[in-house]
């Protein structure tokens, strides 16, 4: 929720420019667009306003802007330093785990606050909207059918001139100053006592023909669509005057409408039957209801548009669909922007549908840690998963990354399957098994960050943001600083995902050279058990001088089965590698494997 507040208020931000451009496009080119499209120009805009609350993300053609949209904490430069290795008992006497200080996100208590606040607005433009459609309610028990002879003929002409054959009901009432239609599914017509009562016939035909507008061009509908707008944008002004300028061009497109059904001379008492009931008619009560009424300012532009009104020509019908056109795919080219600001980078759509999977209970073995573990049985092709809600959520991959950029640099050719051998720098590091020099294998058993460092210098941020878009690793956001970007929140990875990864280096979907996956996959074996081998690397991240996350990934080889393995567990006060290994290797017996 915090998130998504934070991610809104940067979409709003980003909303306000388009709708500035927007704006100054259509003053540009509004001699080059009819009344009609000058409205319907509107529509795309409202369908931006829907990006942020959709779930479908921006394609990858425009993935390269996510480094530089997504929200992310400023970079604090990652500490490396120990906690404690991994218990030596039992199976787990094979690797050592070291523990990495990971950067922090934005505080998620002012998204909090902001999202609180943001709810806060949308519930008491509800209450408003609500406290319209009981009033709006109470009107309709009081409206009576329409009575008089007279303007019931004039109704049905306007149906037959509007080519209109479905029947709406027309209602009078007391208690409003002008005509309004209203309903979605089934729309009425609600005419003032005092326009039938004062019986201008031309008066009442002009009225009608203008609501039988609204009625044939369904904006009873986009009224709904703008209403929604303002109460999920209620704090932003840009927002709330694109509405108003849009019931404006709506009520011009509307009289627009009128006219081309009016004899010419006949133009100037529709303006007129405006100014006589300007002072009559204001702006609607009922913010779901479409009528002849507004401000005076949108009166006003009304009155100017029918002064000057002329019958388009062909040539500017033409340019108009254009300029449309034009106007159209410059608000469209923003989607994708506006998709990668919103997106919830921390959360892994996990399509269940079709899937065999066994959910377990394993709340016991976790006790007060949250966390998840994800089990995937190749050979049966079914999963079994443990918190579905952590298992799909990313957090950062701490030392499991090592693996990956152990991959990367044997494609680029930075070290070899033969010659893999780093010569320390003499800096002394407070785990003594890093004051030496490295090779793959021992880099990956002792988890030696400087090794790991060194590679991904030499193959740099565009080579590993390529590899990582390749493989699809995690959220494949990758910025900061080299020696840290897979240990201060901006690259992160679910449970499910480290599954998904592993698999693919298991059967080397990444179609990289089989010597290098071979030699990535000896360096994370680990130990035997019976007929099976045992694969994995562990990590531990620390927060504030706290052990707070802990990974075990890996797999099991067996003859006749492959099982996939992922653990997390975060923990305020103890959570690391080690303990997240032991549990794997609990969980993993109670289940019978290795079996």
């Amino acid at each position: 929720m915090g998130n998504f507040a934070l991610r809104f208020l940067i979409c709003n931000i980003f909303i306000s420019i388009v709708i500035c451009l927007f704006l100054a496009s259509k003053h540009i080119f509004r001699n080059k667009l009819t009344s009609r499209m000058q409205y319907n120009l509107w529509f795309p805009l409202l369908g931006l306003l829907a990006i942020p609350f959709l779930p479908v993300r921006s394609v990858p053609l425009f993935s390269w802007l996510e480094s530089l949209l997504t929200i992310a904490a400023p970079h604090k430069g990652a500490i490396f330093h120990g906690n404690a290795a991994l218990h030596q008992s039992g199976p787990l006497n094979w690797m050592n785990d070291f523990g990495i200080a990971i950067g922090q996100k934005t505080p998620s208590g002012i998204g909090f606050a902001l999202f609180v606040l943001w709810v806060a607005g949308m519930a008491g433009m509800i209450f408003l909207t609500f406290r319209s459609m009981v009033r709006f309610h109470a009107l309709k028990k009081t409206s009576l059918p329409l009575q008089s002879p007279n303007v019931y003929r004039i109704y049905q002409g306007c149906l037959r001139e509007m080519n209109i054959t479905k029947s709406i009901p027309v209602y009078s009432t007391a208690f409003l100053k002008s005509p309004v239609i209203a309903g979605m599914f089934r729309p009425c017509i609600y005419v003032p006592i005092h326009l039938i009562s004062d019986y201008n016939a031309k008066d009442i035909r002009y009225m009608l023909l203008h609501e039988l507008s609204h009625y044939k061009h369904k904006d009873v509908l986009m009224n709904h669509l703008m209403n929604i707008a303002s109460v999920l944008y209620w704090f932003n002004p840009f927002v709330w005057h694109a509405c108003r300028e849009m019931k404006t061009d709506r009520e011009i497109a509307c009289d627009t409408s009128v006219l081309k059904m009016l004899e010419t001379g006949t133009h100037k008492e529709y303006g007129n039957t405006l100014i006589n009931f300007a002072e009559k008619i204001s702006r609607s009560p009922f913010p779901f209801a479409t009528g002849i009424s507004g401000s005076m300012a949108q009166m006003q532009k009304r009155i100017l548009n029918i002064a000057n009104y002329q019958k388009a020509s062909t040539y500017k019908i033409l340019s108009g669909f254009l300029v449309y056109g034009l106007i159209a795919a410059f608000l469209a080219g923003f989607i994708p922007v506006l998709s990668i600001l919103a997106a919830d980078h921390d959360r892994y759509v996990f399509h269940e549908q079709g899937k065999n999977i066994t959910y377990l209970d394993l709340d016991a073995s976790f006790g007060k840690s949250k966390g998840s573990f994800v089990l995937y049985d190749a050979e049966n092709d079914a999963w079994q998963i443990y918190n579905k809600e952590c298992a799909a959520t990313r957090v950062t991959p701490v030392s499991t990354y090592k693996i990956y950029s152990a991959l990367f640099a044997l494609e680029a050719g930075i070290i070899s399957p033969e010659q893999s051998l780093l010569e320390w720098d003499g800096q002394y590091h407070v785990y003594e098994a890093w004051n030496s020099n490295q090779t793959l294998q021992s880099a990956m058993l002792n988890s030696v960050t400087w090794y790991f460092q060194a590679i991904d210098r030499q193959a740099g941020f565009p080579a590993i943001r390529d590899y990582i878009k390749k493989t699809g690793y995690g959220n494949q956001i990758v910025h900061g600083d080299l020696s840290s970007y897979w240990a201060d929140s901006s690259l992160s990875i679910s449970p499910i995902e480290q599954i998904e990864m592993l698999q693919k280096l298991y059967y080397n979907q990444f179609d990289f050279s089989p010597e290098n996956i071979n030699a990535v996959k000896d360096s994370i074996y680990l130990y035997s058990e019976g007929n099976s081998k045992i694969y994995g690397k562990t990590g531990t991240g620390e927060v504030n001088g706290t052990n707070a996350l802990g990974w075990f990934i890996g797999y099991i080889e067996q003859e006749d089965h492959t099982y996939f393995f992922a653990t997390s567990i975060q923990n305020d006060n103890l959570a690391t590698g080690s303990i997240a290994a032991e549990l794997t290797h609990s969980i993993l017996s109670d289940l019978n494997i290795p079996g």
